[in-house]
This record gives C-alpha cells, sequence and structure tokens, in this order.
C-alpha cells in the first residue's frame, strides 16, 4: 500500500512538472502597443475661397462632363495594361482569403490503400496470426493468410484543427483585411490613371488653342513683314527692319512646329495609356470654356481620410498586421488537433465491402509548443515590426495627404488671380500691336517697337494659356488628392 502511494506521489509530482513546464511555455511575448494617432487639423491652411463642402461622392464621369474624355478613361480601365495587370492583386489576395477561411474547416481526404506483410513465425503478430486461424471461433473469411498478409483501406480520413485561442480567425481576419488592402490598392492605380489621362487630353486641348494662337500670329506677323517690305521699296524701312521682322516670323513658324511636336508626343502617350496604337485623339475644341473649379470643395480633413485610397489601403494594411500579430500570439498556446477517420478495412479483399468490413475511429491530440518556441516568439517580433511599419506607413500617408491637399487648394485660388491678371495683360498686349502698327505707319514709332508688341503679345496669351492648363491639372490633382468618386 505505502509503494502504492509513493508510486501516485511520483505521478503527480510528474504531471505537476509538466503543468509548470507547459505554463513557463505559455509566457507570452512582447506585447505590441500601436502609438495613438497624430490628429488630423480641423480645416486647411488655405488664403484661397474654394468651398468647404465635400466633393468625394462627386462621380469623375460627373465632375468632368466631357463625353470624348469619358469614353477615353472607359478605354483605358478595359485596356491598360498596367491596370489589367495591377488587378490580378485583388486575385491573388482573394485567393489568400479563400485559403485562409479553408484552414478553419476540417480537411477530409478520400483513401484508397493496401499493403501487406510476411511475419515472422515469432514474431508477437506471427504468433498471434498462427494461434487465430485455429480457434473454433472463427469463420474461413476471419482467417489470416499468415504467408504473406495483406491490409486493404477504403474510405475518408480528416483532420481537423481547433482554433482554440484564435490563431485560425485571426490568419482570416488578416487575409481578408489585405485583400480589401489589395481592392484600395487598384483603386488608387485607377485614380491615378483617370488623373493621368484627364491630365494629358487637356494639356492636348490647351496645346491645341497655343496653335491656334500662334497660327493668327504667324498671320499678322506676315503681313506686318509684307508692309515693311513695301516700305523699303519706298525708302521708309531699312534692309535691317525687312531682317528684324523676316526673323521674327521664323521664329514663330519654328514654335509652331515645337507645338506640334508635343501634340504628336502627347497624342502617343494617351494611346498608349488607352492600350492602342497611336492614332488622332479625338477631344474637344472649347479651351477657353473648360473650367472645373467652382465645383471643387475640399470638405473637412478628416472626410479625405475616409476618402482617399491610399489612407484607407494604409489604414487596412495596419489592422491585417494586427490580426497577424495576433495569430503569432495565438501560436505559442495550446493547439487541439482532431483526426476521425471511417470506412473498409480487411485483410481480405473478398469481404472488404461487407458490412462488419465498416470500421471508424477518432485520434485527439493537445500540442503545447516547448522547444521552438524561439521560432515563434521570432515570428510574434517581426509581425510586430510589420505592424509598426505600417503604423509609421500609414501616418506619413495622412500627413502627406494633407500637405497635398492643402497645397492644391492655395495653388488653385492664386492660379485663378494670375488668370485673371494674365487676361487683362493679354487684353492690353493685343491692343499694344494696332496701336504699334498705327504710330508706326504714322512715322511716330520704330519698327523695334512693332516687332516688341508683336512678340510681348504672343508671349503673353501663350502664358496665359498655360496658366488655364496649370489652373484645370490643378484642379484634377486636388480633385484626386480627395479621394473623390472614381468610379
Amino acid at each position: 500500500m505505502r509503494k502504492q502511494n509513493l508510486r501516485m506521489k511520483m505521478q503527480y509530482k510528474y504531471w505537476i512538472g509538466a503543468a509548470l513546464i507547459g505554463i513557463a511555455s505559455c509566457t507570452p511575448a512582447k506585447k505590441l502597443v500601436i502609438p495613438e494617432t497624430t490628429a488630423v487639423p480641423e480645416k486647411f491652411v488655405a488664403e484661397s475661397d474654394v468651398d468647404t463642402n465635400s466633393i468625394a461622392q462627386i462621380s469623375w464621369k460627373n465632375f468632368f462632363q466631357d463625353e470624348k474624355l469619358i469614353r477615353l478613361v472607359d478605354s483605358a480601365l478595359a485596356k491598360n495594361w498596367d491596370f489589367l495587370s495591377a488587378y490580378q492583386r485583388i486575385e491573388a489576395a482573394r485567393a489568400q482569403y479563400r485559403r485562409a477561411r479553408g484552414a478553419m474547416a476540417p480537411t477530409v481526404n478520400l483513401q484508397a490503400s493496401a499493403s501487406g506483410d510476411r511475419y515472422g513465425k515469432y514474431t508477437m503478430t506471427g504468433v498471434g496470426n498462427f494461434d487465430t486461424n485455429l480457434s473454433p471461433n472463427i469463420t474461413d473469411n476471419q482467417k489470416v493468410n499468415t504467408d504473406f498478409t495483406p491490409e486493404m483501406f477504403l474510405g475518408a480520413r480528416s483532420i481537423w484543427e481547433v482554433d482554440l485561442f484564435g490563431k485560425l480567425k485571426n490568419q482570416k481576419v488578416a487575409a481578408h483585411l489585405q485583400m480589401m488592402a489589395a481592392e484600395k490598392s487598384v483603386q488608387l492605380f485607377q485614380t491615378a490613371l483617370v488623373a493621368e489621362i484627364s491630365t494629358l487630353y487637356y494639356d492636348l486641348i490647351s496645346l491645341d488653342k497655343e496653335l491656334e494662337v500662334i497660327l493668327k500670329n504667324i498671320e499678322l506677323q506676315t503681313a506686318a513683314t509684307e508692309i515693311v517690305e513695301v516700305q523699303k521699296i519706298g525708302g521708309r524701312a531699312t534692309e535691317l527692319a525687312v531682317q528684324q521682322f523676316k526673323a521674327q516670323l521664323l521664329n514663330t513658324k519654328a514654335l509652331e512646329k515645337d507645338v506640334r511636336t508635343e501634340i504628336n508626343a502627347i497624342e502617343n502617350q494617351l494611346n498608349v495609356l488607352i492600350g492602342r496604337f497611336p492614332q488622332k485623339i479625338d477631344r474637344a475644341q472649347n479651351f477657353d470654356n473648360i473650367t472645373f473649379t467652382e465645383n471643387l470643395a475640399t470638405g473637412l480633413p478628416a472626410s479625405m481620410i475616409l476618402n482617399r485610397p491610399d489612407i484607407q489601403e494604409a489604414e487596412l494594411a495596419l489592422a491585417s498586421k494586427k490580426a497577424s500579430v495576433k495569430s503569432a500570439r495565438a501560436a505559442l498556446l495550446p493547439g487541439l488537433t482532431i483526426s476521425p477517420q471511417v470506412g473498409f478495412t480487411s485483410f481480405n479483399a473478398s469481404v472488404l465491402f461487407n458490412p462488419s468490413s465498416l470500421a471508424f475511429g477518432v485520434l485527439g491530440g493537445l500540442t503545447q509548443p516547448f522547444l521552438n518556441r524561439s521560432a515563434l516568439i521570432a515570428d510574434i517580433e517581426q509581425n510586430n515590426a510589420s505592424a509598426m511599419e505600417a503604423f509609421y506607413q500609414y501616418q506619413k500617408t495622412i500627413q502627406n495627404s494633407f500637405a497635398e491637399v492643402n497645397t492644391q487648394i492655395n495653388k488653385i485660388g492664386f492660379l485663378k488671380d494670375k488668370v485673371q491678371l494674365k487676361f487683362e495683360e493679354s487684353s492690353l498686349m493685343n491692343a499694344a500691336i494696332t496701336t504699334s502698327k498705327e504710330l508706326y505707319l504714322a512715322g511716330y514709332a520704330n519698327y523695334l517697337e512693332v516687332i516688341t508688341s508683336q512678340k510681348s503679345a504672343l508671349e503673353t496669351e501663350l502664358d496665359l494659356i498655360k496658366t488655364r492648363r496649370d489652373l484645370l491639372n490643378s484642379s484634377i490633382i486636388l480633385y484626386r488628392s480627395l479621394g473623390g468618386g472614381w468610379n
């Protein structure tokens, strides 16, 4: 009795020791502590009069309202190779999510197996089979072939990891958030693509306007050159004046070639984005009437955060990393695996499908990581570092986004004022052309004043067009920066 009590005490000590080892092995690794996010300012620091009502929900088709541009963008979204490649990120993330979701369900494998053994006469199995065949309690079908004993199985085996502490659940959550982040990444790519196409489209229209202005000035300068040549014949102008007028005309014609070259380059660039070979770009011809700045509205900075795809992507990536950390920590805790099986098994093929050959069983196991804890802890620390990196990236994205929007708001305000100033300057310079011509013909101005007024008028008008183009481009950038409705 005393020996039995001693044996029980030894067993208790063994199990207590094992429990203490298990508890020690469950000591948590360093926890992830994410700092508080930096508060976004309540308003933008802007000197312009841009409205404060949100435009984030305005569709890009309603924003631009140009059927020719809309057709170009629709074609690009269907044929742009980079966009189609980027869309595969979503497909890959969806497949990863389906994999993580499937890991929570039991795996069931159909199995058909056959094996055979010849047991020695002096083994436990060999002696057992020989002795069994001598028993009067078995039928002929139950007798074992002692020369070669087959073993056949046809059925199903399953393995199910019970998610006791949420390891698999957090893996699924992380994969789902990563899939959503991939969708935002593609949306960000789409946003950039639409913005690039619309910017190039309006650049083309502005270049068409520049070409129109240059051709008009070529006509004016040609007429002025002809007048000076006539005056030279009559002795009222010198050869130097004729040379100056001709040189200016040649310079303007060269400028025409530059603009045509740029038009061709942008058309080719647009065709590449659209996914087609070079061809003429069908576009509007109403540059002077294009404006959508009055429709721009920044909204509150918080609204900006909710609608920008890059911020949403960074936020989802951070949440995914947090879930990955939880999953990695759960891997340190005990895991329960259940492995049931059911099927027909027999050592006699003739009775394999006999109802009496039906067999089933279940195996359960509880495992606790012990010797490999350092690898698991390293996995946790790696996920912690990735989560902190995602947090810093999230903060950086917020600050960069705020600065980008604030820059464009002020730039739009300044450009609107500059357009008005350039418009007034252009009106005065065009009037100066007529005045200088009349004064020159009356003998109150020299040819240099005529040439200067023509050159200045051309430069001012081109500057006005470029300023209007900058205003349109800034408006597009602002709309993109606010994450406005690109769907």
